[in-house]
């Protein structure tokens, strides 16, 4: 694998950190499998190109994660909360649904052609190391990632509403019964999640097409990010986000005819060593 293969591996991983921790932090704490998660993601980067188109990036990179944050208190107050004591199949279809209704509105709004964010100018320029080029947004695209990672898990592990998020995630009966409010903190959670995807639309607006089907291309590799790195598991879904993006990177280049299966045969291959992922199930 080229260099410039290897740093798009890391790329993509680092965009799938963003997009996948949000996805970790509602399984670990609702038990809800959302399959609407890749189609929040949308949502985040049509709502990012609008607020660029009327003002800047760097007030869409802030404001649609900020909308997408609301979005996400609600949706855990009149959907999430609902479904936690339903049987999956019931969570699956209301997920799988929101995610069509979604894409319809998506479609209404904004139409089906292809769009894409203005890389901002402060970043619109190469860097060269080890004589190749790389583009100043993608790796600000590794930062923020490494950031992310870095933010969460400070906040879970130091912070006194982190570690209540954790107690939460094991035991949430027994958290509530230490006078946690777990409705308040599950809306919470879910609000960071959802604007963590929003998040990662914006950040990917730049160098990935906008459409109606990005929701879908990134939720197949967000659930296996999730299930490969245990589900509930942060620290598993940021080392699989990684191994995912350059496994993704290594195929489009050498086996550009079954890139696609790449992503599949990883999962099943860890599955089969160890079933419960690699960090185990919790968050």
């Amino acid at each position: 694998m080229s260099l410039v293969n290897l740093f798009n591996g890391l790329v993509y991983g680092a965009l799938l950190i963003v997009m996948c921790s949000g996805l970790a932090l509602i399984y670990g704490l609702r038990r809800v499998v959302n399959f609407a998660h890749g189609s929040l993601y949308m949502l985040g980067a049509y709502l990012g190109y609008t607020i660029a188109s009327v003002s800047n990036f760097w007030l869409a990179l802030v404001g649609a994660p900020l909308v997408m944050a609301v979005f996400g208190v609600l949706l855990d107050r009149y959907g999430f909360r609902l479904l936690q004591k339903r049987d999956p199949l019931s969570v699956v279809l209301v997920t799988f649904g929101l995610l069509l209704v979604i894409e319809d509105l998506v479609q209404s709004i904004w139409g089906k052609a292809n769009l894409s964010i203005p890389t901002p100018a402060a970043l619109d320029f190469t860097v060269e190391a080890f004589g190749a080029s790389f583009p100043a947004y993608r790796i600000a695209v590794i930062v923020v990632g490494l950031l992310v990672a870095v933010s969460l898990t400070l906040w879970l592990r130091l912070s006194k509403v982190g570690l209540s998020v954790r107690a939460a995630s094991t035991d949430p009966v027994t958290t509530a019964m230490q006078g946690v409010n777990t409705d308040a903190l599950s809306a919470l959670v879910v609000g960071v999640g959802t604007a963590l995807a929003g998040l990662a639309g914006v950040v990917a607006g730049p160098f990935l097409s906008l459409s109606p089907a990005m929701s879908s291309d990134v939720l197949i590799d967000s659930f296996v990010v999730v299930v490969v790195g245990g589900l509930g598991s942060l620290a598993g879904a940021f080392i699989v986000a990684m191994a995912l993006g350059l496994v993704q990177s290594f195929g489009a280049v050498h086996m550009p005819d079954t890139a696609v299966l790449l992503p599949f045969l990883l999962m099943v291959t860890i599955l089969i060593w160890r079933p419960q992922g690699l960090a185990g199930s919790r968050a």
